[in-house]
């Protein structure tokens, strides 16, 4: 097979596959442009033959569909910024700070991760029941302020900072305050970043744990929202996509415009690992 050949049948597949994995988003995209009952007709359309943005409204003026959007973009940014604080001051820690039980103790945390997560459910539940937590945000967002998985990566990527570095400037004065603020943090951006998306994506797209903790309506992210509406409306498949692009197309547009970055800090971290 000629290389010419050999390329082409390559970029053909990627192509092929590409198509199928963008098929169900784009005609969630199209029938949510579609007037109700549209996309129930055998065989299902493709494309709206008259396009109507009367499914957004019912979502945003009769379904309260903004009020889950301002609710997850509240908890998905303070978790983000939560977790950036904690994980990158935890894992500088693990990396380049020497106090007993250092490597027993990251051990274990690491170990921890084989444990499935509904495990822990219950009693953090309770724990958060036990301190007047429950059906709030806070409820959601503290037991997300850090993770073994980001503590993890910093760690990883933050023993590639050469020590003798970071001895001239203890050696110069500095605090350790002073070193992580104006000497660790700028060589950790990269990991930063990768960070930061991976954890707004991973709150935004958070199903199971705000069901659970959040009983009121009013204090429903999206995800919820959107379940609750299929509860309501599982017969209006024009309703549920517009709400499914609503839940999905801002993260998507997060993702692809910071996809760059995201994949350079783990490219890098494993690297430096």
């Amino acid at each position: 097979m000629s290389p010419r050949l050999a390329k082409a049948l390559v970029n053909g597949l990627l192509l092929g596959g590409a198509a199928v994995a963008l098929f169900p988003l784009l005609w969630m995209l199209s029938v949510s442009f579609m007037a109700p009952g549209t996309a129930s007709a055998l065989p299902p359309p493709l494309l709206p033959g008259q396009a109507t943005l009367e499914n957004y409204r019912t979502l945003f003026v009769r379904v309260g569909m903004g009020r889950y959007l301002a609710n997850s973009l509240l908890v998905s940014s303070a978790i983000t910024l939560l977790a950036l604080a904690c994980n990158m001051m935890a894992g500088y820690a693990f990396a380049k700070l020497r106090f007993g039980g250092r490597e027993r103790l990251f051990q274990a945390l690491v170990g921890a991760l084989v444990i499935p997560a509904q495990v822990a459910m219950l009693p953090l539940f309770l724990l958060l029941k036990y301190i007047g937590l429950v059906n709030s945000f806070a409820g959601v967002i503290v037991p997300a302020m850090a993770t073994i998985f980001g503590v993890y990566l910093v760690r990883q990527y933050a023993r590639g900072i050469p020590d003798e570095l970071l001895e001239a400037a203890r050696i110069d004065g500095a605090g350790e305050w002073r070193i992580f603020a104006g000497i660790v943090l700028p060589l950790l951006k990269p990991i930063m970043v990768t960070l930061a998306i991976f954890t707004f994506l991973a709150a935004w797209n958070d199903f199971m744990w705000p069901l659970i903790v959040l009983t009121g309506q009013e204090h429903y992210t999206l995800p919820i929202g959107l379940a609750s509406l299929a509860r309501e409306h599982a017969q209006d498949t024009e309703l549920m996509m517009a709400g499914s692009v609503v839940t999905v197309l801002p993260v998507l547009g997060l993702f692809l415009a910071m996809q760059r970055y995201y994949l350079q800090g783990l490219l890098l971290g494993s690297v430096k690992g």
